[in-house]
């Protein structure tokens, strides 16, 4: 679901130091753009950033950079961090950027992501935009250019349909179901140490079952 347009969310953006301007130039570099050498994990399709802030605040130890490409979207991501930074929290392992998904492997090189997050995706209900869903063969063929082998990929979501999609497009893709639940909530070993989006948060207060997979890809 997108935000409603903010016609100054761009400019707010370009001006803001939490987020990556021309993010191609940092390819086979992203070290450099953290105050500390660490593992780099990317959550793809950010939203308000809850998930990721929370993510850095567990794991100090792991650079994790949030990528949103509508501006609107990612200027609320801007005002939550924005707020935490005035009570006095930072961030000195989390990045932002907007950019197309599609456009990964132009700005990370392979083997520079350690791991992929996809939370709550879009799903494209329509059968022609299958392409554009995170979890279609042709993304996972995205994320085998910027993952070595082992490394993986988390998803969740609500929508059983595209859940179901998923699992059948990562066997097509070449890559193997590490682990899979339909009710995560429900089933403790893969539940334990999960951290909750906004989105999540909201669907399971309503009953609806969280389904979540974990790929990777063996040469």
């Amino acid at each position: 679901m997108r935000l409603r347009n903010i016609p100054e969310a761009k400019d707010l953006i370009k001006e803001s130091s939490y987020v990556v301007q021309n993010p191609e130039k940092y390819r086979g570099g992203w070290s450099k753009a953290f105050s500390e050498v660490h593992p780099i994990h990317i959550e793809v399709g950010m939203g308000k950033g809850r998930f990721l802030m929370d993510m850095a605040r567990l794991h100090p130890e792991i650079n994790y950079i949030g990528i949103e490409m509508y501006d609107s979207v990612l200027l609320r991501a801007l005002q939550k961090r924005q707020e935490c930074e005035a009570e006095g929290e930072h961030f000195e392992n989390l990045l932002f950027m907007r950019a197309d998904a599609r456009f990964l492997p132009d700005i990370f090189e392979y083997g520079e992501v350690d791991r992929i997050y996809l939370n709550f995706s879009d799903p494209w209900p329509k059968a022609r935009h299958a392409k554009r869903r995170l979890t279609s063969r042709e993304f996972w063929a995205r994320y085998e250019k910027i993952l070595e082998p082992g490394h993986l990929v988390e998803f969740k979501t609500d929508n059983k349909e595209l859940f179901e999609f998923s699992l059948e497009e990562v066997r097509e893709a070449g890559w193997k179901t590490v682990d899979y639940t339909f009710d995560l909530h429900h089933e403790e070993r893969m539940n334990q140490g999960n951290v909750m989006t906004e989105y999540e948060e909201k669907f399971s207060s309503q009953g609806n079952p969280i389904c979540k997979l974990i790929a990777a890809r063996w040469e």
